[in-house]
């Protein structure tokens, strides 16, 4: 009987501590909104709306850039395009998301790139508009600006 109740005692101090491991674990990053969307223009393949994605886990951030209405005048391979997406910060300055991710593209395809990964420190409030991308494809240099601030608002960084 003894061996029982030991047995039971241990199992109570395991789960308390399990529980009291959980409720000291930080808590996830998070950034808001998820989404945004831009007007943009571009140097070559034109223009138009595009959606921002955006994560967090801790300082290290992505953000995922794609449109049908940008397309590319030509097929592309997946993980062909170096891209850099520059960020407004509220207050000044500047963060930049880079990477050269992609999925395969056809011609005539809407362009997306990414996740391309940043940098971000807590209270980051961080807009396109101000900003820009560019994109590397086959050593042509492809500028997009938006035309107006991202809507809902800017990425705020947790």
């Amino acid at each position: 009987m003894r061996r029982k109740q030991l047995g039971i005692t241990a199992a109570a101090a395991a789960c308390t501590l399990a529980a009291t491991g959980l409720a000291l674990a930080p808590t996830a990053a998070a950034v808001s909104p998820l989404t945004a969307t831009i007007d943009a223009t571009c140097t070559l393949g034109g223009g138009g709306a595009a959606t921002l994605t955006a994560t967090q886990d801790g300082t290290a951030a992505t953000m995922t850039l794609s449109s049908t209405s940008i397309t590319s005048p030509l097929p592309l391979a997946q993980d062909s395009i170096a891209s850099t997406l520059t960020l407004t910060k509220a207050g000044g300055g500047t963060t930049a998301f880079t990477g050269t991710r992609n999925p395969a593209i056809a011609a005539g395809g809407g362009v997306s790139v990414g996740p391309l990964d940043g940098t971000v420190a807590s209270g980051d409030s961080l807009d396109v508009y101000g900003g820009s991308l560019r994109m590397v494809v086959f050593g042509i240099t492809i500028s997009c600006t938006a035309d107006a601030p991202q809507s809902p608002g800017p990425f705020v960084f947790d």
